[in-house]
């Protein structure tokens, strides 16, 4: 199974990127979110912030198999506890490219290697292309779309 977007942003790999990764960008775009990590290859990350359990919910969490700053980040990652009691057993490969078209971006999202009969698949493949399209209004107008929640 694999889930592939790619699209054109009208903002720079740095701008995207930012938004990708910094605290004020993933707030943004991952309801109020935050991804910690050293970014070391190897490494762990989470996507840390407001949900099931509190200011402090763990939403997904992983390992940093690749990263290169304003181009490429790629992970390992499981949704957190509070989203299925087996999450350790499930999982997927994230990975972000961006290059520079034009004066463009474009992105690509390749979400795959998922964990066979993983309950997450359907709920994730509704929730990309809300958030990659906050990604990129955001990039684009410096505000985020209002999904009415």
């Amino acid at each position: 199974m694999e889930l592939r977007y790619e699209f054109y942003i009208g903002a720079t790999c740095k701008e995207v990127w930012d938004i990708l990764v910094t605290p004020e960008g993933t707030r943004k775009i991952l309801f109020g979110s935050v991804l910690e990590s050293t970014f070391e290859i190897g490494s762990d990350f989470r996507y840390i912030g407001p949900g099931n359990d509190g200011d402090e919910t763990v939403h997904v969490y992983g390992t940093i198999l690749a990263y290169e700053p304003g181009k490429h980040l790629s992970c390992i990652e499981h949704a957190g506890p509070s989203y299925n009691p087996n999450h350790a057993d499930f999982q997927s490969r994230m990975t972000f490219t961006l290059e520079t078209v034009g004066s463009c971006t474009k992105m690509t999202l390749v979400n795959d290697e998922w964990t066979p009969n993983h309950p997450s698949f359907e709920r994730t493949k509704a929730s990309w292309w809300m958030i990659l399209s906050n990604i990129k209004t955001l990039a684009e107008t410096g505000k985020t779309l209002d999904f009415g929640w």
